[in-house]
């Protein structure tokens, strides 16, 4: 079993029941976080509700959830982080809104040439981004938005490797 399908598994049996009703939570984990998303269910509207009232109702519906379920996240999140020495975030979806909150924001060094910096020095410059640090952030998510079925046969492919490579001799 691999590190993230034990992270998985401990947080399916360890989310409380009424969080799981809607949709089974997304784990996401890199190195540094773990991010769990919980699904919750739509706002009840009458059919002729505005879009702007749905977006409010939404929005309170995420707030609700944030709020009333503080303490009990933030007890899963301490037991998570000692058990996984990562950090926890946690994320909302209301349809198709997601809102994520307490998230990690990791530095990246990175060696980058003139050309490279040009392109984050003109979103700046442009007021897209306010530092290079945002505009290398805004362009990891663009590619990210743009590539996402390549990264996510990328991403398989790496885990189908690590559970070959789970099953070979033990080195130790």
């Amino acid at each position: 079993m691999s590190e993230n399908s034990s992270i998985e598994s401990w947080f399916a049996g360890r989310l409380p029941d009424e969080w799981t009703t809607a949709a089974e939570p997304t784990v996401t984990i890199d190195r540094e976080e773990i991010t769990v998303a919980v699904t919750v269910g739509s706002p009840d509207l009458d059919d002729d509700a505005s879009d702007a009232d749905r977006s409010e109702a939404v929005a309170g519906r995420i707030s609700a959830f944030r709020e009333d379920t503080r303490d009990r996240r933030m007890q899963i999140a301490r037991e998570a982080e000692h058990r996984f020495e990562r950090k926890v975030a946690w994320a909302v979806r209301v349809d198709d809104t997601t809102a994520l909150f307490t998230h990690l924001a990791a530095p990246v060094m990175t060696r980058l040439r003139q050309p490279e910096r040009q392109v984050l020095d003109t979103l700046v410059a442009a007021n897209i981004a306010r530092s290079r640090s945002d505009a290398l952030g805004w362009c990891v998510r663009l590619v990210g938005r743009n590539v996402d079925d390549w990264l996510t046969e990328l991403r398989q492919a790496m885990q189908a490797v690590d559970e070959v490579r789970a099953k070979g001799p033990d080195t130790h």
